[in-house]
């Protein structure tokens, strides 16, 4: 299981490799949009990323209200602590 401080400890390495984002800025109120200049197609990358330390799918409704870093690292928090849903296309077969 991953705890938050190891959560936001991806994000923030994520942040400053993908998007060449100085790590002092990236801070747990950073706003994503405002302060960070992340757009809805780094916000795709971002995601891909997730997926990619999580192993879950992400839905976009997860990510909904997600504003800040500390959004994106209660999300994933959230994520991980709720039982896995089986995707529809593998149960069909």
């Amino acid at each position: 299981m991953y705890s938050k401080e190891k959560i936001y400890g991806f994000l923030q390495e994520t942040l400053v490799s993908l998007f060449e984002i100085e790590p002092s800025a990236v801070t747990p109120d950073a706003n994503l949009y405002e302060d960070l200049d992340i757009d809805s197609i780094d916000a795709v990358d971002l995601t891909v990323k997730l997926k990619e330390f999580t192993g879950r799918r992400i839905q976009p409704s997860d990510f909904k209200q997600v504003r800040t870093v500390q959004d994106v690292v209660d999300a994933v928090y959230e994520l991980l602590n709720k039982p896995e849903v089986p995707d529809a296309e593998t149960e069909q077969g």
